[in-house]
């Protein structure tokens, strides 16, 4: 053993699983998103720059489209509960006047 207690780069045993944990989730991650683009064995296989770098514009992909969706809910439209959980009433009688006379219930 060291008597610096550093190994070869700084990987020890302790910090070496997670290192390896946070690889594999990398993997997944690029594979599951990918969308069938990739398998497993390339990007296991793949650069780690590359690797890196296609995790990035992946995740970059989907936190623009989550945004570009919250900005497209949130946009014009109100909440018919609050955020106490109550119904807001003069919303909800407002949504609810497009359904008058539409019902079955007799």
């Amino acid at each position: 053993m060291c008597p610096l207690g550093l190994t070869f780069f700084g990987l020890t045993s302790e910090i070496a699983p997670q290192i390896r944990l946070n690889i594999f989730k990398q993997i997944h991650e690029i594979v599951f998103h990918g969308k069938g683009g990739y398998d497993y064995n390339t990007i296991y296989n793949m650069p780690i720059w590359l690797r890196k770098f296609t995790f990035k514009e992946i995740n970059d992909f989907y936190e623009a489209k989550a945004a570009a969706e919250n900005n497209e809910m949130s946009a014009g439209k109100t909440s018919l509960v609050n955020s106490e959980g109550k119904v807001n009433a003069p919303q909800f009688k407002q949504a609810s006047k497009a359904y008058e006379g539409k019902s079955s219930y007799k």
